[in-house]
């Protein structure tokens, strides 16, 4: 190690060694994906909490989200939507108390809020049955947990654009949480766990107007599983 590297080696470690920090409860960390949260989430809540407490920016762009996250400003804002739509996410009007000019910041007290509810209701199952623990934990609405459902079945982190069409199914489509969940069910029965199928499954049902699980599974048992899947 020569002497110059040495010497930019020794202020590049000061600067990291006193460079502001994020403060992160371990809490979010143990509850994030039971809250629903995907990782993709969680990492761009940390950047959010970077840019406040190392940087103090309270309302980065999306291109510069984007920049650390690796991905397209239309991806984070699609993410940024989603999160404020689901309650983890708003974003705030505040007044500087010294200049007087208004500004927005993002605020993520509902995250905070929901995995306080989440620690909670472990906690109250502990007490009550710590063998059952695991199968006490507060299930997330449904439309909070979709998402992840689909990840969980799918193996693997959905891409943009497959939150962008399950968002889509719900509110351009105006199908019921319940019923794209039984259309993913469908489909991982029928071994064609792909988003094409699945839209197909659904608007096969839209058709017909079929609009509960109820009445999917009756039309299932009829049309799909009597024909060998086809359609």
């Amino acid at each position: 190690m020569n002497q110059e590297f040495s010497a930019a080696y020794t202020r590049a470690l000061a600067s990291l060694l006193g460079d502001r920090g994020v403060f992160l409860p371990s809490l979010l960390l143990r509850s994030y994906r039971e809250l629903g949260l995907s990782d993709s989430d969680f990492m761009l809540m940390l950047q959010l909490m970077a840019f406040r407490d190392s940087e103090r920016k309270d309302f980065p762009t999306p291109e510069e989200l984007a920049v650390r996250l690796g991905i397209s400003g239309r991806s984070v804002e699609q993410m940024l939507g989603r999160l404020i739509k689901e309650g983890y996410l708003t974003i705030d009007d505040a007044l500087d108390s010294v200049s007087g000019i208004r500004y927005e910041r993002y605020n993520w007290q509902g995250w905070l809020e929901r995995a306080a509810q989440w620690a909670a209701a472990e906690e109250v199952a502990a007490a009550d049955s710590p063998k059952t623990e695991a199968h006490a934990r507060p299930e997330p609405t449904n439309e909070q947990n979709l998402f992840a459902v689909f990840e969980q079945e799918f193996g693997r982190l959905l891409s943009p654009m497959e939150f962008e069409r399950i968002s889509s199914w719900l509110d351009q489509d105006r199908y019921s949480d319940e019923l794209i969940r039984f259309a993913l069910r469908e489909a991982v029965f029928a071994g064609k766990l792909h988003f094409p199928y699945i839209d197909r499954i659904l608007l096969e049902w839209s058709r017909n107007r079929v609009s509960t699980p109820e009445e999917a599974r009756v039309h299932s048992r009829n049309k799909f599983r009597g024909t060998g899947g086809k359609g």
